[in-house]
């Protein structure tokens, strides 16, 4: 049986996923101007999107496998397309318009939750000649898919104006409907192969393997984050450029060096050692920290954010691949508790490098040092499953 089309089918969900995080957050000026509703009230919206697919992270150890891997696959892709055809319509029939703005979030945020956790095993399970390289190469298509909605966004509200922002929003809402069809008829292989049983979250949890994973998951989440949300800050004082560029030079060159290094793995990876290559990239990841943070040059700090995202480019999918590996019978469980793991570290990276900042009097660079010790912890844990596991 041939799984390119369920591979493509995937990777054509990270692109939906990014869509699903990056499209809203382009428009939330938009919104304030357009509905008259406070700034603090709108970027609520980013964390009630968090909050809702951590839920779906938890909650989907207990329905996934009931109802079926193609049944949620297609239920994520409806539930993304539904949620941004809403943000087009639901703020202008509900009164005080925030509220429609909400609950077009929480639709599209169940879909991308939904998604987060049913990809990366869908690939895992696919007969590949090379599953480490299947996974970085799926992993690539978040960056690439973030890229493109905040580039073609961005020029078509320079060509037609961003008060026509609910054309792109359908346009964009055409990606999900079509991929959904695409799973509808592509083959899905059983993760959990013949003759064995799934384990159970409790069985997982009394895995201090599982947790070493949990760990590590944590801190790619916030070794990728802790930098990631402050790039457009570097970008604007390093080349001297408006915020507005510099929203869009520094999240971009992160995104882009993220997504180099893991198309790079996808290509050449049988060449390397995962392990290997984790452990280099989170020494690389430090190196990248202290030039950001003890550096002070705002060039060289741009340049440290751009490295840093080349350096965390394999740790979110390298981490999958290897427990996925080491634990063959975690099935679902396992990947929706790591993908629980990596989002908490998403939240955490930044908060702590932010919390840092402030108590020093807003000195953005000590925050960030403050987070330097995720990726040393990350590189321990490479570790010390490489000397309980040869590498691989």
């Amino acid at each position: 049986m041939n799984y390119q089309k369920t591979i493509n089918a995937c990777f054509i969900g990270y692109i939906v996923q990014a869509i699903v995080n990056n499209f809203a957050p382009l428009l939330f000026l938009t919104f304030q101007r357009q509905y008259e509703i406070p700034l603090s009230w709108i970027t609520l919206l980013v964390t009630i999107n968090f909050l809702i697919q951590l839920l779906v992270d938890l909650l989907s150890v207990k329905f996934l496998d009931r109802i079926g891997y193609r049944t949620a696959l297609i239920a994520a892709h409806i539930f993304a397309s539904a949620g941004l055809l809403s943000l087009t319509i639901l703020p202008d029939i509900i009164p005080g318009h925030f509220l429609g703005l909400l609950l077009s979030v929480c639709i599209y945020a169940l879909g991308g939750g939904l998604l987060e956790v049913l990809l990366s095993p869908v690939v895992e399970a696919c007969p590949t000649d090379n599953k480490e390289k299947a996974m970085s190469l799926l992993h690539s298509f978040y960056c690439w898919g973030h890229m493109a909605v905040v580039l073609i966004s961005t020029l078509f509200f320079t060509a037609f104006g961003i008060e026509n922002w609910k054309f792109a929003a359908w346009f964009w809402a055409m990606i999900p409907t079509v991929n959904g069809l695409l799973f509808a008829n592509a083959p899905i292989a059983p993760l959990i192969e013949e003759g064995h049983e799934a384990m159970s979250f409790r069985q997982l949890a009394s895995s201090g393997l599982f947790w070493l994973f949990f760990l590590m998951m944590f801190c790619s989440g916030a070794s990728e984050q802790a930098v990631s949300q402050w790039a457009s800050t570097f970008a604007e004082q390093g080349l001297g450029i408006s915020k507005t560029m510099g929203d869009l030079a520094g999240p971009m060159s992160f995104a882009l060096f993220m997504g180099t290094a893991r198309t790079l793995y996808g290509k050449y990876g049988e060449r390397i050692h995962l392990t290997h290559c984790m452990i280099g990239s989170g020494i690389l990841c430090v190196i990248s920290y202290l030039c950001i943070s003890l550096i002070p040059n705002p060039v060289i700090g741009l340049m440290g954010c751009a490295l840093c995202g080349f350096s965390v480019g394999i740790m979110w999918p390298g981490t999958f691949s290897i427990a996925s590996k080491a634990m063959p019978t975690g099935g679902t469980a396992l990947f929706a508790m790591l993908a629980l793991g990596g989002d908490l570290g998403c939240s955490g990276g930044p908060t702590l490098a932010g919390f840092i900042s402030s108590l020093s009097g807003d000195n953005l660079r000590l925050g960030i040092l403050s987070a330097v010790f995720f990726p040393i912890l990350l590189t321990a844990g490479v570790i010390a499953i490489q000397k309980k596991r040869p590498a691989s």
